[in-house]
This record gives C-alpha cells, structure tokens and sequence, in this order.
C-alpha cells in the first residue's frame, strides 16, 4: 500500500480558456423536501470550478433549485437515464430519495464518463455494481460504508484505512470514506485527510463535497486525486469557515463561501 501524503494541484488555466476546457458536469439530484441537497452539490460544483453545472432534479422541484443559484442550469428529471443531459462528469445520489436503484443502475450502464456516487444512490447499489472503465468515486459516511461491506458501524470504525482499501481494490473504485481523518483509496494508494474540523457534522457538508468532487474531475483530474484535492479543500474550507462563524454555527453554505480561499491555498 502506498501512502501518499501531498495532495494533487489543479494546473494553472489557459488565458484563451473557455468554460467548455472546465468540464460539464450534471448533478443529480434532489426530491420534495430535499431541494436544498440538490442546491448545495450543484454550488459546490460551482465553486469547485466546474466551466458548466446543470442540476437534474424532479420536476416539482425544479423551481426551488433554479432559485439557488443562478449560474447553473436545471433539468427535469425522467425515470430514464438515457433522457439525461449530455455530460463529462456525473454526480449522482444527494437528497434524491427512494427507491433509486433502477434509475442509478441505468445511469451507470448508459454514462461511461467519471462518476461521484453519494447518499441515496449508494443506497440504491449492492458491492458487484461498479464495474466500470473509469473507476467511481464512492462518497459514504461510516453508516453507509458498513452498508456496503456488510459490517457494523462499529468495526468499519475501529479499522478505517484496511476496510477501504480493501473494498476499493475488490470493486474497482475510487473510495472516499468520510469522518474525522477521511480515507482516500484506489485500493493501491491510500491519503488520510488532515483538514477539517467537528463544525462540518451538520448537514449538507456532504453534498456540497460531492459536487467539488465532480468538479475536480471535470477539469481533468484522474478519480484519485480528484477525490483527495476535494477531500484537503473542502477540510480546509470547513476550517477557514469555523474561524470565522465558530464551530458550532457553521452550516454547509458557510463551506461554498470558503471554498475560494482554500483552494487558492491548495495552489501554494
């Protein structure tokens, strides 16, 4: 196992850049009652960089979405995944309710770009699901870790790093196992998060990661590095905010508004 202990940069942009260079990603996500999930991930892609962001969310949401931000586009979702936007990244799963599993498994066969997997889509598939030519990037919290392995929350805990890097060389992914000192593995390398702070246990901090993630991805970075630059930045951001508002006050938005400042700091 490899350890690594730097996290990747972004290269610098071209003066003649255009935002078609930054990547289209499509965000999936959101339902009744958990628009605000697809708000955050469509902002965080935002802010990560993303040159295009189109959120597709259930049309009875639609309206409440478009009004989070302004600069993404939306899309009314369908119950096929081959109705969907063309895209380079995919991210799939926050605040986008159950069941899933057909629409999740379809996207999968039909995209054959990088995808970030979080939340109710990872919900919705079973260890087996994600063979792929480019690998995934799975995003769960311990919960949802112990879930895929089939173990309790409480051993997956007590054996963080051995738990993923062994599940991401059996399924061939990318895995991103969040909590304090988040795990970054290909199954080969492994990188141990050392920002971040107790403020970002709240939610939406998840769905915003999710977006930067996809963001990453889509100006180019392989799935690895993406998911560790997106790990370091999204810390980094939660520290500057905590800073700032304290630990207990901060909120997911907080992170989108430091985001900025913490990947510049990635660059130093």
């Amino acid at each position: 196992m490899e350890r690594v202990l730097d996290v990747p940069r972004l290269p610098p942009r071209r003066g003649d850049s255009h935002k078609g260079d930054y990547g289209r990603v499509l965000v999936v996500a959101g339902s009744r009652g958990f628009s605000g999930a697809a708000v955050l991930c469509g902002r965080g892609a935002l802010r990560g960089g993303a040159g295009l962001v189109t959120v597709a969310c259930p049309r009875d949401v639609q309206d409440v979405v478009a009004a989070g931000d302004p600069c993404y586009m939306t899309f009314a979702l369908t119950d096929r995944a081959a109705d969907l936007p063309k895209a380079d990244v995919i991210a799939v799963g926050p605040g986008l309710g159950l069941p899933a599993g057909d629409f999740v498994r379809d996207l999968l066969a039909h995209f054959a770009g990088p995808v970030v997997i979080d939340a109710d889509a990872l919900a919705a598939l079973a260890p087996g699901s994600f063979a792929r030519s480019v690998p995934a990037v799975l995003t769960p919290h311990p919960g949802e870790f112990a879930r895929l392995v089939g173990r309790p929350v409480t051993d997956v805990q007590a054996d963080r790093e051995a738990s993923a890097v062994a599940f991401a060389r059996a399924e061939g992914v990318v895995l991103l196992l969040k909590g304090s000192g988040t795990v970054v593995t290909d199954g080969v390398r492994v990188y141990v998060n050392t920002t971040g702070n107790p403020g970002m246990a709240t939610g939406g901090c998840g769905d915003v990661l999710t977006g930067l993630i996809a963001a990453l991805l889509g100006q180019g970075l392989p799935p690895f590095e993406a998911a560790a630059l997106g790990a370091w930045a999204h810390g980094r951001a939660g520290d500057l905010a905590a800073v700032r508002v304290g630990e207990v006050s901060l909120t997911a938005a907080d992170l989108l508004d430091h985001l900025p400042a913490a990947l510049i700091a990635s660059h130093r």
